[in-house]
């Protein structure tokens, strides 16, 4: 009977995995492209935001109201929000107050995107805990430069 060889094995152990900066299941999410959030209830400008977004290289989360988008971010943890002010149900102030309130998402940034520019209205939107202010209408370029200030692509 001929004998095969033996083969050695060899078993590799990484003794600094404790190390890591992330955990195992957050590495696929450390791969992806950064995630915005947009809340917008016309369809029409989520989107155009969407496909500007994703030309641009950003992953996108959409929502039509304020609670389905605090909701989204609860559960997703987008790394920014572009939101409109005039929504149903919760409008983007209280969205903006409620996202601040919480220890779970307080870090996200938000831009708020509204046909209202009023010095007051611009304001109101900081007060209420928002990083940017875009009023509509707007140049895509400007949104990207925007964005990109606030959570930039990696490469």
């Amino acid at each position: 009977m001929p004998q095969t060889p033996s083969v050695a094995t060899t078993a590799l152990m990484f003794s600094d995995a404790g190390a890591l900066p992330w955990a195992e299941e957050d590495w696929a999410a450390a791969l992806q492209p950064p995630t915005v959030l947009i809340a917008d209830d016309d369809e029409g400008v989520r989107e155009l935001l969407a496909f500007k977004l994703r030309a641009a290289g950003y992953r996108t989360l959409e929502a039509d109201d304020g609670r389905t988008a605090l909701a989204l971010a609860v559960n997703e943890r987008p790394q920014l929000v572009l939101l409109d002010v005039g929504m149903p149900g919760l409008d983007g102030l209280g969205f903006c107050y409620e996202l601040h309130s919480s220890p779970q998402t307080a870090g996200i940034p938000v831009i708020i995107i509204s046909g209202r520019g009023a010095a007051a209205d611009v304001l109101l939107g900081h007060m209420s805990g928002a990083e940017d202010y875009l009023v509509k209408p707007f140049s895509p370029a400007e949104l990207l430069r925007r964005v990109e200030r606030l959570v930039p692509l990696e490469g």
